[in-house]
């Protein structure tokens, strides 16, 4: 006779009670021509211990559950090799010694890295990472991030249900080097890192284990604000972020672009590495992003020349060998009077540089004295 355990279960419930014992299921199997390990095979789910079963709670099957809890990520962390590269165009500046000083402490001390965008703030705690050798998991937090994101869950892998931990948790566990980019984007959901900021390490409340720090483990967070919002607009989606998680940074380095000289450094190191000899050009670059960030500063201009938009000139000259053309693609993203004041800001500065447009318009160079 095939049963189900469902009947087995309320069937016992009758006769015994929830509590019953195996003397119970071998009086019940021979009342109903049933085999006792069939029977206790189809109960395992409710056994509490050796002899006893407890038919009021539906349990998973222990058994189950520790080949669950033991079960690997999906690709076992351990066969990752979590070291960036080396960039042999990276020039250091600003904040880059202070940053390096903390990753090769070994201590624990959180940093927050604020500034504008495309001022290298990511980049320079990789190549921190690069030249000391040490892993880096960078995570890249949006409005929906989350704790399943950040920690971890279960995961549906080879029609199991295993459990996956989040980069949180890896950088925890192997000591590595988390990087949280872009945190002013996150939502109050990021409050499940309190404890992991105070160097406490966290407990998994869904399978029941406490994962400590490993030694090395170092948390970095990049911002284009400092958590407080936007209130320009510039950084649309930033949000103000939780006083008492901010307090548990020590320290922030607030960053700025490179100075004209260490500028000039990055963009002939990018021009070298691919096989473009512009010196000249990218002197001017150079020059001409300076007029228009102190423009900026000064609120004559409400769009900024960040220096990961110069090394974006850079490869387009590469690619069309064209200068006109590299300035006028990479300018696109402003709006047409904008654009239009930089490339004639920029035909100013270079004489050799013939503008494709005869739009007459403004120029920000009226705030400027040449």
């Amino acid at each position: 006779m095939t049963v189900s355990s469902e009947y087995i279960r309320t069937s016992l419930q009758a006769l015994y009670g929830n509590q019953v014992t195996s003397s119970d299921i071998r009086a019940w199997c021979a009342m109903n021509g049933t085999n006792y390990q069939t029977v206790t095979n189809k109960m395992v789910g409710f056994k509490v211990r050796r002899g006893k079963w407890d038919l009021e709670d539906v349990k998973e099957p222990i058994q189950d559950l520790e080949v669950t809890y033991s079960s690997p990520a999906a690709v076992p962390a351990i066969e990752q090799n979590l070291i960036p590269q080396k960039d042999d165009t990276f020039v250091s500046f600003g904040n880059f010694s202070d940053i390096k000083k903390i990753i090769k402490s070994n201590l624990f001390y959180p940093t927050f890295i604020t500034g504008l965008s495309g001022n290298g703030k990511t980049f320079s705690v990789e190549q921190a990472c690069a030249q000391l050798g040490r892993e880096l998991i960078r995570v890249n937090i949006t409005i929906e991030t989350d704790e399943d994101d950040l920690i971890g869950g279960f995961r549906l892998i080879d029609g199991n249900t295993v459990w996956h931990n989040g980069p949180v948790i890896e950088a925890l566990e192997r000591g590595a080097v988390l990087l949280l980019d872009e945190i002013d984007l996150a939502s109050n959901k990021i409050l499940c890192l309190q404890s992991i900021l105070e160097g406490k390490g966290v407990f998994l409340k869904k399978i029941g284990k406490f994962v400590k720090p490993s030694a090395g483990f170092q948390v970095f967070a990049t911002a284009n604000t400092k958590g407080k919002g936007s209130e320009d607009g510039r950084f649309i989606g930033t949000n103000v972020l939780n006083e008492a998680f901010l307090e548990r940074f020590p320290v922030t380095f607030d960053q700025s672009y490179p100075s004209p000289s260490i500028e000039q450094k990055i963009l002939e190191g990018i021009a070298k590495d691919l096989n473009v000899v512009a010196p000249a050009f990218c002197k001017r670059l150079v020059d001409w992003a300076d007029i228009i960030r102190k423009t900026f500063y000064d609120g004559g201009v409400d769009e900024i020349i960040s220096t990961r938009r110069l090394v974006h000139i850079i490869r387009a000259y590469s690619i069309f060998n064209n200068k006109e053309k590299a300035i006028d693609v990479c300018t696109a993203r402003f709006d047409d009077e904008t654009k239009q004041s930089f490339i004639e800001l920029y035909d100013k500065i270079d004489a050799d540089f013939q503008m494709t447009s005869d739009d007459s318009i403004d120029t920000i160079d009226n705030t400027i004295n040449f």
